[in-house]
Formats: C-alpha cells, sequence, structure tokens
C-alpha cells in the first residue's frame, strides 16, 4: 500500500538518463496487469529519442514535461487482439497504472498523459510513430529522475463510499 499513496504526478526531471535494465522492469509490470479473457491487447512503444519527445507537445498540451524526461512509455491497445469490444481501454488502463506503481518503487518518476479518446492528439501520434490502424494509443508515461519531491497523499473520502445502493 505504501507504494500506491507514494505514487505522485511527477513533471519535473533530472538531466540523467534512466537505464535499460528499469525500462525493462516497467515494461514487465505492464505486462503484469489483468486483461479481459487474458487478451493482453497492449503494446508498448517505448521513447529515447529526444526530437521525438520534444515533437509531442506541439500537439499534446500537456506534455511539456517530456522534453525532460528520459523516456516516454506510450502504451497502446490493438483492437484486433481484444475479446471484449472496448475493454483495451480498461486493459490499457491497468498497465498503464502498472508502469506508474513500478516507476514509484524503482525510486522514478512518472506521470499518467492521456491520449485517448482525444482524436486529434492520437491521429497526430499514430502519424508521428507510424502506428498501425488498428492500434490505439491510450497513454503517454513519462518517465525520469525526479526533480520535485511531493509527499504521499491518501485521498480517502468518505462521502463517495457508498453501500449496497446508493
Amino acid at each position: 500500500m505504501s507504494i500506491i499513496f507514494q505514487r505522485r504526478s511527477i513533471r519535473k526531471y533530472k538531466n540523467k538518463v534512466v537505464p535499460d535494465e528499469a525500462i525493462e522492469k516497467l515494461l514487465r509490470a505492464g505486462f503484469a496487469a489483468p486483461s479481459a479473457r487474458n487478451a493482453q491487447p497492449w503494446h508498448f512503444i517505448v521513447i529515447n529519442d529526444r526530437n521525438i519527445l520534444n515533437e509531442i507537445p506541439k500537439f499534446h498540451p500537456h506534455s511539456k514535461m517530456l522534453s525532460e524526461a528520459s523516456h516516454g512509455i506510450i502504451v497502446c491497445g490493438d483492437l484486433s487482439s481484444e475479446r471484449v469490444r472496448d475493454f483495451w481501454i480498461q486493459d490499457c488502463s491497468a498497465a498503464t497504472q502498472n508502469i506508474l506503481l513500478m516507476a514509484t518503487e524503482l525510486g522514478l518518476g512518472s506521470v499518467w498523459l492521456g491520449l485517448y479518446p482525444n482524436e486529434e492528439r492520437v491521429n497526430a501520434l499514430k502519424k508521428l510513430l507510424q502506428i498501425p490502424e488498428e492500434v490505439v494509443p491510450l497513454s503517454i508515461i513519462a518517465i525520469g529522475y525526479p526533480d520535485e519531491l511531493k509527499d504521499p497523499i491518501d485521498r480517502y473520502d468518505v462521502e463517495k463510499v457508498h453501500y449496497n445502493k446508493w
């Protein structure tokens, strides 16, 4: 539970490259996510090319931190492999969350940047990265060594808890 409460959105990064071994651990965490009927419809695009990382903020207004991040990981859903219509969204969201939690465990900073269902962002990224038609990018995760500290947070809200009915 401590990792869950420690995980915070980090938008400032040190000028330090995350090693390949850590990136592989992040990817393994993504692959470990649950998926509907075990379809595992995800694909991950790891971006460490500074030119590409700098290009994304031109069409995604909330992604400026990618210019400081060591890496970006794009979590995509392959519509041709889904077994239950539109559950790829939940599956890829679970993979995204696993990556965020593993980043925290590894002492890395990360932030979830939404793409889908914003068609403009999705289409621009598909064009930039030559993503096949049947694959939809759901999220970008900025990854790097944090250059800001945020305290753990507990957002429990009893007013939003209901038992048996509303």
